[in-house]
């Protein structure tokens, strides 16, 4: 159908310190997500900084990261939630899309966390795993849960600027990472139970005639499927394709230019781009515990 992307490998960037690794041995998140299995770390959530440091989540242990451009880790946080997805608020909070508590903030001078929101119309969230801001401060999340082709009941969420908080869509089998366009006028949303990349165009009070937009293929276990994206400037989209070990991206009418291979695990579960070098993309890989990165070459 398309011309072979162009193949890359990704290299070894950061990697969590022995000293942090975690005891995952019956760990509740691990169960319902990972089978069961015994792990250190997920990470997941990347984000940067204004001063560039790299920011990281790890949902079974409820931690947060920060990552300096030299490579030293603090551990922020650790609380009893499962954050998954980060974002920063131009006003310099951190919000943490939470799949036990719903949206959070975390003031990072004072490392002090507080709920933001925590159920639609009386009733709480499935499980929040990916946020993403437009300029106006408009706040776009996804609610997945446990939820898949088997029970399609996920939702893309608003809570505008103003307070206000609108279902966008629903019936969404495990909906994933948001990626909002240039104009603001375009939402793309990784929907990683149909594998697939969904087109959420936005119009005045909601959303229109959301569409598949990139049918993807394979990603083994039962977390796989597209994970975290993001956009750049020319609304080329960036695709964690989880249980895959690589990245895709792809131009804005959809035809993949790079493939990005993990040198590590097949986890590839979040991604960032450096805001200091466009062309350089940050990718969690949560299944060694490791950050890799790639320079993409201008095709």
């Amino acid at each position: 159908m398309y011309s072979t992307p162009l193949s890359l490998t990704s290299d070894t960037h950061f990697e969590l310190p022995s000293f942090l690794h975690d005891a995952g041995a019956d760990n509740p998140w691990s169960h319902a997500n990972l089978g069961g299995r015994d792990i250190h770390s997920f990470l997941d959530g990347p984000c940067f900084d204004s001063s560039g440091n790299l920011w990281l989540a790890d949902a079974p242990f409820g931690r947060i990261f920060r990552v300096t451009p030299s490579g030293d880790w603090d551990l922020i946080t650790k609380y009893d939630g499962w954050p998954s997805g980060l974002e920063f608020h131009k006003d310099g909070r951190l919000f943490i899309a939470d799949q036990r508590h719903g949206i959070l903030q975390l003031d990072i001078s004072l490392r002090k966390l507080a709920p933001v929101l925590t159920h639609y119309v009386g009733q709480r969230f499935l499980g929040v795993t990916h946020l993403a801001f437009a300029s106006n401060g408009d706040l776009y999340f996804s609610d997945a849960g446990q939820t898949g082709l088997h029970a399609a009941d996920g939702a893309l969420y608003r809570m505008k600027a103003n307070g206000e908080l609108q279902r966008l869509v629903y019936g969404i089998p495990r909906p994933a990472g948001l990626g909002v366009g240039a104009n603001e006028d375009l939402l793309l949303m990784a929907v990683a139970g149909d594998n697939a990349i969904w087109r959420v165009p936005l119009v005045e009070g909601g959303v229109s005639k959301v569409s598949r937009y990139i049918q993807l293929s394979g990603g083994w276990g039962t977390n796989g499927g597209p994970g975290g994206i993001a956009m750049d400037s020319d609304d080329n989209v960036y695709v964690a394709h989880q249980g895959m070990g690589c990245v895709w991206m792809f131009d804005k009418r959809g035809e993949p230019k790079y493939r990005v291979d993990s040198s590590r695990g097949d986890s590839t579960t979040g991604i960032a781009i450096d805001p200091n070098d466009p062309r350089s993309i940050l990718v969690t890989e949560a299944q060694t515990g490791v950050v890799l990165k790639a320079s993409l070459p201008i095709y």
